[in-house]
């Protein structure tokens, strides 16, 4: 038996014992726990008996109320017990830097600029791919709030700003869109970590508080995708993947299918016999 289930087996922690023997020996690091806890065992279970508690206040001095927020609301969903990890927490505290730094960036790209639903609802290329995921994370978002999933939402708030990391506008409409996506995503933090969405609102230019400002719906025009990605089959088989049209129809689906050299080996010498169409997700050629 390895070490790591012997542990989970009989509910013993590295947590509990580690942390004891490399206190006693006056070597006890919080780095070098951690790495223990990932590879032989699960982290210590909090207890007073153990002298683990983690003090709250402590955690808002070291790492600030927003950070310890979005922690707590990210590690779990409510209904369910967590440990508390210093990888974790320090994972949120980058995760909240991230977003200051991406702040500070696009802030003075986009201040001053207006900006309509109707007229963004026209850009194209990556601008058009970053107001999709802005919408879609915010859509996601919204359903895990009425749900209580607060820890599914936080991952959602995540995603989008890995996505808005990466944009660099250029043009003033990939401008307004890293705007939108900006506003999206503080508005998105305010109910998590207010402090920090409440001085981005700000230097932002907007007017009022964010906390107090609605988040809007999803714009449903922006969550309409251009292209969209075809499974072509021959005999339920998959074959090859096309790109497509949104709104392609079965004949456009046809033509560009049989032009895939991937799938004509497979139909060479081989009847039609049947075409299963489904549009925007697949289409089967049934062959005999």
């Amino acid at each position: 038996m390895k070490i790591k289930e012997f542990l989970k087996e009989h509910q013993i922690s590295v947590g509990d014992n580690a942390a004891l023997l490399l206190e006693k020996l006056g070597l006890l690091d919080g780095k070098l726990l951690t790495f223990l806890e990932s590879k032989v065992g699960e982290a210590a279970k909090m207890s007073k008996s153990k002298g683990n508690v983690v003090d709250p206040e402590e955690a808002v001095k070291r790492y600030g109320a927003d950070t310890v927020r979005l922690y707590v609301l990210f590690a779990a969903p409510p209904e369910q017990d967590f440990e508390w990890t210093e990888e974790g927490i320090q994972g949120a505290y980058r995760f909240l830097n991230r977003y200051w730094q991406t702040a500070q960036r696009l802030i003075p790209l986009i201040k001053g600029l207006s900006w309509s639903r109707e007229e963004l609802r026209k850009v194209s290329g990556k601008a058009r791919e970053l107001r999709r995921e802005a919408h879609r994370a915010l859509k996601e978002y919204l359903e895990d709030f009425r749900r209580w999933q607060f820890n599914t939402a936080v991952a959602e708030v995540m995603k989008l700003l890995n996505a808005l990391q990466r944009f660099e506008p250029k043009t003033e409409e990939e401008r307004k869109v890293a705007g939108e996506t900006l506003e999206l995503l503080t508005l998105m933090l305010s109910p998590i970590t207010p402090h920090v969405a409440e001085e981005v609102w700000e230097q932002m230019g907007k007017e009022g508080f964010v906390s107090v400002t609605p988040l809007p719906e999803p714009d449903e025009e922006a969550l309409k995708e251009e292209e969209v990605e075809l499974v072509v089959q021959v005999n339920g088989k998959v074959r090859d993947r096309i790109r497509l049209p949104a709104d392609a129809g079965q004949e456009e689906a046809e033509r560009a299918a049989l032009a895939s050299e991937k799938v004509k080996k497979f139909l060479e010498g081989k009847e039609v016999k049947k075409v299963i169409f489904v549009k925007g997700k697949l289409i089967n050629f049934v062959v005999g």
